[in-house]
């Protein structure tokens, strides 16, 4: 598997998608269904845990992906099956949705979206799992800093953040943790945190994956596996719509935390061994 990565043009993608039409189920021709069952257990898992806690998908999926994909193809493939799971989401909580402070975040993350997915579609395979893992480490400690500091502020201050979050979320998976810290710390709270975040990661996966296929990097292979993690996420949000209240969140959130911190330390080293 190592070797398939290995074996990437130098830009860490494979062969983008040409004009003709593709057979999408030949991105799956060197999976095995005990791998491709895998990878839709753990999306269905990663859905579930993203209606209670409001992240999961970009944290948990980079742990089963590399192994087959390898590291650059990743957040492509995460921008493009999010449209599914935070549209699902997003029905699910429709009501709870913050519109004022999704179009503040929007119109800030946006354009520095754009650059953040720019400079991704430039990295090297190893600098991809450098960057994801870095990521994915730095996201715990800062989540339970500003939680422990009572972070709070205004919409000058959401829109400021939000601009700089839009160059992580760009050219990271897993940086969904660092816009619900921020919704927090503007004063959106409970439920609404799961909603609004839904809305934004909506219209922010809508840049990455123009950005993307701009620069060439989504092919047959990036667009079966993020359908496949897409379609499998869909019941998530609403079995997590049913039980949200009763879970115990903070279980959950140290469950994720661990497979964060585990996951970004595997992605680095794997960028470091080659």
């Amino acid at each position: 598997m190592a070797g398939r990565a290995e074996s990437a043009p130098a830009a860490g993608f494979v062969r983008p998608l040409g004009s003709s039409a593709v057979d999408i189920l030949s991105g799956f021709h060197d999976i095995s269904l005990a791998q491709l069952l895998l990878v839709a257990a753990v999306a269905f898992v990663a859905s579930l845990l993203g209606g209670v806690t409001g992240y999961g998908t970009g944290a948990l999926m980079p742990l089963v992906l590399v192994p087959l994909v390898g590291a650059a193809p990743i957040v492509p493939i995460i921008a493009i099956s999010s449209l599914l799971s935070n549209t699902s989401r997003m029905s699910a909580f429709l009501r709870y949705v913050d519109w004022r402070r999704s179009f503040i975040v929007m119109v800030c993350a946006a354009p520095t979206c754009v650059l953040g997915a720019w400079g991704y579609a430039h990295l090297s395979g190893a600098g991809a799992a450098l960057v994801i893992g870095s990521m994915l480490i730095a996201s715990v400690p800062l989540r339970r800093l500003l939680k422990h500091r009572g972070v709070t502020f205004g919409d000058g201050g959401l829109a400021l953040g939000a601009a700089g979050y839009g160059v992580i979320v760009g050219g990271t998976t897993g940086s969904g943790v660092l816009l619900l810290s921020l919704l927090l710390a503007a004063g959106v709270g409970s439920v609404g945190v799961i909603a609004t975040d839904s809305a934004i990661s909506i219209v922010i996966g809508l840049v990455k994956v123009a950005v993307f296929g701009v620069a060439g990097v989504i092919d047959a292979r990036v667009i079966a596996f993020a359908l496949l993690i897409g379609i499998v996420a869909l019941p998530g949000a609403f079995l997590a719509k049913a039980f949200v209240e009763r879970m115990p969140l903070h279980v959950h959130t140290a469950l994720l935390d661990a497979v964060v911190l585990v996951g970004g330390c595997f992605l680095i080293y794997r960028a470091f061994s080659g």
